[in-house]
């Protein structure tokens, strides 16, 4: 027979579990807290979207508003790849909110994330834009940005924010390091050409300071350089909407083109997993069954 006493004692009482979030608001922000700055601001804009169309607090959202707002991205001439950022983004919220224990279940995890159409071989510069892109660039600080975007294929927050002592030299030549995506921090080395092109810049310049500054003498951001590139691109007579990313594509097909082992590209752009490195692969593929038919 059990006795009262052990009725009562702290073994016995069930596990009243932590409130990890009070309200919608605080959720969101546990969720997007230690992501990257742009990250952040890419998903909460998502979120924001979503509570503003569904105009009720999460924990009374039902799987049919997901089934509705996700329609409505459609109806609204989003292309399919925004539809399909939008969607994960608010089923990594609900999962997340699931797991703290916000929700009692994960409404949104039936809700399909419709495929779309990989539009990464279209946005693949040949090497010969890319040499018109980066040699008829007029100004030095801006030649510098464009080759050294191709040579690291380095994302746009990680060029914008590069300093001085991130920079050290290998021989004659030299090599990068950089905090990424992930909180991840890599190496990457700079041939002599570009390495040249960045110690025209340096001027004695205190290893605090940013290597690409703006004209107030500070960093430049994402969206200047940005400009910069798109210039480039139009200087060069390339018809297509170029990004900076489009540098970063270029580097990645280039490198595996001319034999670059896809273990060595995936640590250059630090991407976690070698799955998501082999999709240039995909997109400009070096051999295909069909070549092997008589035609």
């Amino acid at each position: 027979m059990i006795s009262p006493v052990s009725l009562h004692s702290p073994e016995s009482q069930p596990l009243t579990p932590l409130v990890q979030a009070e309200s919608d608001e605080q959720l969101i922000g546990l969720w997007l807290h230690g992501r990257p700055k742009l990250t952040q601001r890419a998903y909460r804009g998502e979120v924001d979207r979503a509570v503003k169309k569904l105009n009720k607090s999460l924990r009374s959202v039902t799987l049919g508003d997901l089934q509705g707002f996700a329609d409505h991205l459609e109806e609204a001439g989003l292309k399919p790849s925004s539809v399909h950022r939008a969607i994960s983004a608010i089923k990594s919220l609900f999962a997340f909110g699931f797991r703290l224990g916000y929700f009692p279940f994960d409404v949104a995890a039936p809700l399909k994330v419709q495929g779309f159409r990989d539009q990464l071989a279209e946005r693949i510069l040949s090497e010969a834009e890319v040499e018109k892109i980066t040699s008829l660039e007029p100004n030095p600080r801006n030649r510098a940005i464009l080759r050294t975007f191709y040579a690291g294929g380095f994302r746009v927050s990680e060029l914008c924010s590069l300093k001085w002592r991130h920079l050290q030299e290998r021989g004659e030549a030299g090599q990068i390091t950089v905090f990424g995506k992930g909180a991840k921090t890599r190496t990457v080395l700079i041939p002599k050409s570009v390495w040249d092109d960045l110690q025209f810049l340096y001027e004695n310049a205190h290893p605090d300071a940013p290597v690409f500054r703006s004209r107030k003498k500070g960093h430049l951001n994402a969206s200047q350089v940005w400009r910069i590139v798109v210039k480039a691109a139009e200087r060069a007579g390339i018809n297509k909407k170029v990004s900076c990313h489009w540098l970063r594509h270029a580097h990645a097909s280039h490198s595996l083109d001319h034999g670059c082992p896809i273990h060595v590209l995936q640590q250059t752009l630090g991407h976690s997993s070698v799955a998501t490195t082999s999709t240039y692969l995909h997109a400009r593929p070096s051999d295909c069954s069909g070549t092997y038919l008589q035609l």
